[in-house]
């Protein structure tokens, strides 16, 4: 084994994203002098980052070392961990068709990056190219450790096993810490007291745990203060994070289930068919549902890089902050053999026994040098699965259509979305489907424009 981590970045022109992680890394004393391999299709982009890489390890003052390369097999090349971030089709245009079109047929979405048919369409056009890098992986680097950042995740990391299960693989999103974080400033608490257990599948899974550790060791349950906070208007407390996204739904669903749900009310409501319906501006107002509001971030995070880029390129020094990402966790414990505990999405094989065998699952991992190591969840409660099943069954169609390339199961897929079904009749979402697929064109797989195939009986 090599003395010092080569880190491979796929889609290293997400600088900001890029920053974060090598940042986190880089503080961890054992992973110091680290490798990273940056890979972008732009040129510009990967140059950027490259330099605000180079700024970090001057910080830092660490012995680590940077790469770029335009070629992916080549940053591969003898790579112990792959971390893949990257968006096809980009805002625009694929964004903008995920939302224009839904939009001109009365269906009105929020982020449509998970579920939904903007989730749907995101997950056609991005799993041939995880596809490749796993081609790449398994010919130059075949031991590494993929650690995928990519949405939709769940339909990723489905597809991904599907077929390439030999391939070492975790999905990783920071929904369940960026929700423990919200939590905590709801009720006034420091998040490091608080103690979790989640399970369910990536932006659908719950807190099946929730309390607080007392100084004398005794812990707290904090579910009855959370319901209390809530009916007395002191929850949710204002989001930090996005201004215009009130958190209401989430709170409204505890109510419903006695669970809290780990993605963002933004997310969720478009994940179910309760909260955005055509004639009903008293819920979204009620609500403070945000429509169209990935296409706004979208936007302002590139004015925001805009400015953000020549900042790092007028900087001597880049400042470090550690974020709340699981990859610098992962690699250390693996490295080091130091155990940790994250939260994966990974292959269902039993660990949450309610749930479908094979799907992807979000459950706890203990990590070290053994590798990602998911742990038993059990069976979750039966509202719960009740709940998840009417997500998975969508992620099932639309990996189904990308194993078998069969255009028949994308409406399948559309159909059978909550939200979808609950706005359009079944003219309409096939008609929806059909002008999704005209309308992303080249940024689909071939046999996505081509005639649907017989289903077998």
């Amino acid at each position: 084994m090599a003395t010092e981590p080569r880190i491979a970045f796929i889609g290293a022109g997400s600088t900001v994203f890029m920053k974060n992680i090598v940042g986190d890394i880089l503080q961890r004393p054992a992973l110091a002098d680290a490798h990273f391999a940056l890979m972008d299709i732009d040129p510009g982009r990967l140059d950027e980052s490259a330099l605000v890489a180079g700024k970090i390890i001057s910080t830092l003052k660490t012995g680590a070392t940077v790469s770029t390369h335009t070629d992916r097999r080549e940053a591969l090349s003898g790579a112990d961990f792959v971390i893949v971030a990257f968006q096809i089709g980009g805002y625009d245009p694929c964004t903008i068709t995920d939302f224009e079109i839904p939009r001109s047929f009365g269906l009105r979405q929020t982020i449509a990056d998970t579920l939904g048919v903007g989730g749907i369409m995101r997950g056609l056009r991005t799993v041939p190219h995880l596809w490749a890098v796993c081609e790449d992986i398994l010919a130059v680097c075949p031991d590494a450790l993929m650690l995928q950042y990519v949405n939709p995740m769940a339909i990723n990391t489905w597809a991904i096993e599907a077929r390439y299960p030999q391939i070492k693989q975790v999905g990783l999103c920071h929904s369940v810490q960026g929700t423990a974080e919200e939590l905590a400033h709801d009720l006034d608490l420091d998040v490091n007291t608080l103690k979790y257990r989640v399970g369910g599948i990536n932006h659908m899974a719950f807190f099946l745990e929730l309390e607080e550790r007392r100084a004398d060791g005794s812990t707290r349950d904090l579910y009855p203060e959370l319901h209390r906070a809530y009916a007395e208007g002191r929850a949710p407390k204002p989001n930090r994070m996005q201004p215009r996204c009130e958190n209401r739904v989430r709170y409204e669903m505890l109510n419903r289930l006695g669970y809290f749900v780990t993605e963002s009310s933004e997310h969720f409501s478009e994940y179910v068919p309760y909260f955005i319906k055509d004639g009903r501006p008293d819920l979204i107002e009620k609500f403070q549902v945000p429509l169209d509001e990935y296409p706004k971030r979208c936007i302002e995070q590139v004015e925001a890089w805009n400015a953000q880029a020549q900042d790092f390129r007028d900087a001597e020094t880049i400042e470090v902050e550690a974020s709340h990402e699981y990859a610098s966790e992962i690699i250390n414990a693996m490295w080091t053999d130091s155990p940790a505990v994250i939260y994966g999405n990974t292959r269902n094989a039993g660990y949450i026994s309610n749930l479908p065998e094979g799907c992807a699952v979000e459950v706890p991992c203990l990590v070290d040098a053994n590798g990602v190591q998911p742990t038993a969840i059990g069976d979750l409660p039966k509202q719960l699965v009740g709940l998840i099943r009417t997500n998975i069954s969508v992620q099932e169609m639309t990996v189904e259509a990308l194993i078998t390339e069969n255009r028949e199961h994308i409406y399948h897929a559309a159909m059978l979305d909550p939200h979808t079904a609950a706005e359009l009749d079944l003219d309409q979402i096939w008609a929806l489907t059909d002008a999704l697929i005209a309308g992303h064109g080249e940024w689909l797989p071939d046999w996505c424009h081509g005639p649907a195939k017989a289903i077998a009986a």
